[in-house]
């Protein structure tokens, strides 16, 4: 099976519909899939439910969506470096379902691991814990949390082989993982594009097994807070 694709919008084709839920990997301006979603952003889809940390910046991300009102809904955990994310919600024209980071990530896993939810003290006794079933272990609370399957998963990595093995750098080995793991598809953009058995098995963070289509492609490297100091 080929998974090598020559663009983000072949890679995309066919998978793309109008109300799908996405799971996208990145953490701030790190491991965004930057070029799927300029794909998404082309292709038009509309009433988008996305769940990702964050959602990028007004002009990065999956903030370049929310400029163009194709999201719905943000399943988030963080939403401060974002103006238009947070018009949307405070004027009512966006729905957001605010996850713990810790949450939101093992919410992923979970999914695509094939576990239906699991119990966390993350939450209980606030707002997050509302509606939810309450459960006592050993004397603590914990509240029952949702694994997540999402319709398609988005996320870059920095190098894979032609089989879909992918390798993260650094902070990019954040929320792309999980994300990967939870999506009945799974399209991932990369930085270099390797034959098989040139990868050091020990150094693959996730089989090929969750990848179903590949694209390599020219990245940005955004800064999201520059930091310098007087000379």
């Amino acid at each position: 099976m080929d998974k090598v694709y020559g663009s983000a919008e072949e890679a995309l084709d066919g998978l793309l519909f109008d109300g799908m839920f996405i799971a996208a990997g990145g953490f701030g301006l790190c491991g965004i899939p930057e070029l799927l979603i300029e794909a998404i952003k082309q292709a038009g889809t509309k009433d988008l439910t996305f769940a990702s940390n964050n959602a990028g910046v007004d002009e990065f991300g999956i903030g370049i969506l929310l400029q163009t009102r194709q999201v719905k809904k943000m399943i988030s955990s963080y939403v401060g470096e974002n103006a238009e994310f947070m018009r949307q919600y405070l004027s009512g024209e966006l729905e957001l379902e605010f996850n713990p980071q810790g949450t939101l990530a093992e919410r992923m896993r979970a999914g695509g691991c094939g576990i239906p939810g699991f119990y966390t003290k993350t939450g209980v006794g606030t707002q997050i814990a509302e509606g939810k079933e309450h459960k006592d272990f050993d004397g603590e609370t914990y509240i029952l949390e949702r694994g997540i399957v999402a319709d398609l998963s988005i996320v870059k990595a920095w190098k894979a082989d032609t089989t879909g093995n992918l390798v993260f750098r650094k902070t990019a080995r954040n929320f792309n993982p999980p994300a990967a793991m939870c999506g009945k598809v799974c399209v991932c953009e990369v930085e270099e594009i390797v034959q098989p058995g040139e990868l050091d098995p020990d150094h693959i963070h996730l089989p090929g097994i969750y990848v179903h289509r590949l694209i390599k492609g020219q990245h940005e490297k955004r800064i999201e807070q520059r930091t310098t100091r007087a000379a």
